[in-house]
């Protein structure tokens, strides 16, 4: 009589392993990217990014760009007024939001620099709003303010702000206000 022993132990610790490992999500990665959003033929809005990821085979599609992005936004002739830079972006295409996360950095056409560590951008609404401090220089460094939160129409002209503080220096001709 011939006795045959095996132990089922391995094989059951490796169907676990496989059985934990969840199936990769389907993602287009592009490398490189350069995206132009044009409206009647006038550029608006130029994104420039090492890598985007599309998430678009999920319940709630989203592209994100885990290697920082660049937007820059064109007014009707062509000229640059503004442009966002963060280290990281996720925009999700359902809720139409896209948040930038991470050395956050708009800089507008007049030299103003506004800094925060997280931006939304509702592009239903086309405002732009946060809820983290920030900060803001102007282009010769002389004016300075820090918030708590703050909330923007879509061009950061009309930015209010909330517990501001700052430096405002004023030539002799000009009035607060004004």
């Amino acid at each position: 009589m011939l006795g045959v022993l095996y132990s089922c132990e391995s094989d059951l610790a490796e169907v676990d392993r496989i059985a934990s490992i969840q199936a990769e999500e389907p993602v287009d990665i592009s490398v490189g990217v350069t995206i132009i959003f044009s409206d009647s033929a006038r550029v608006k809005a130029r994104i420039e990014s090492p890598e985007m990821r599309n998430y678009n085979a999920v319940e709630e599609p989203y592209y994100e760009f885990q290697k920082g992005i660049t937007i820059y936004f064109y007014d009707e002739n062509g000229r640059e007024i503004q442009n966002i830079t963060a280290d990281y972006a996720v925009r999700k295409e359902l809720a139409q939001l896209v948040e930038f996360r991470n050395n956050v950095v708009i800089t507008r056409a007049d030299g103003v620099q506004i800094k925060t560590e997280e931006l939304i951008h509702d592009e239903a609404a086309n405002t732009f709003y946060n809820q983290m401090p920030i900060a803001g220089y102007s282009k010769d460094g002389r004016n300075t303010f820090q918030g708590s939160s703050f909330f923007s129409d879509g061009e950061f002209k009309n930015i209010e702000i909330e517990n501001t503080t700052g430096v405002m220096y004023l030539d002799e001709n000009r009035v607060p206000g004004q």
